[in-house]
């Protein structure tokens, strides 16, 4: 018969390193979608969330420019689906009419408007822009501008 070692067979005993393989392939295979969903919850949640931005940039996606005289001029765009860009900023009270007629000529009168003057204009049915005026003491006007494109 043969010679025995006095060594008990049982089960074998894996290396250490197996485990650290097994913890690291489990984070890769769980760990990388789960933080690709969070990142992309995240994400998700700020589209579309209106931002500062240069007022010349949005006055040139809404086709116009800024007046030359205008005050307190602040302005935001938002993008997703479609851009919406918005304008708003005070400016002479007798300027405004020369303005409007230099930088929109084909704009129409608003079909409804609560303001003192309101305006809109549709460029190749792409491009809306809307401005709305209110008319302040002390002979300003406060001009809103809404751009957005379909």
């Amino acid at each position: 018969m043969g010679e025995t070692s006095g060594k008990k067979a049982g089960p074998v005993k894996p290396r250490a390193w197996t485990w650290v393989w097994v913890s690291a392939a489990v984070t890769v295979f769980c760990g990388g979608p789960a933080a690709v969903l969070v990142w992309g919850a995240t994400a998700w949640s700020e589209i579309g969330e209106p931002e500062q931005v240069d007022c010349a940039e949005v006055m040139t996606f809404a086709r116009g420019s800024l007046p030359a005289s205008a005050v307190d001029a602040r302005c935001t765009a938002a993008h997703w689906q479609e851009t919406v860009a918005e304008a708003e900023f005070r400016m002479p009270r007798d300027e405004v009419g020369g303005w409007l007629e230099a930088t929109y000529p084909a704009g129409k009168p608003a079909f409804s408007c609560e303001q003192d003057r309101c305006v809109d204009v549709s460029f190749d049915e792409a491009l809306f822009v809307h401005l709305r005026v209110t008319y302040e003491d002390g002979g300003t006007a406060l001009v809103r501008v809404r751009a957005f494109d379909t």
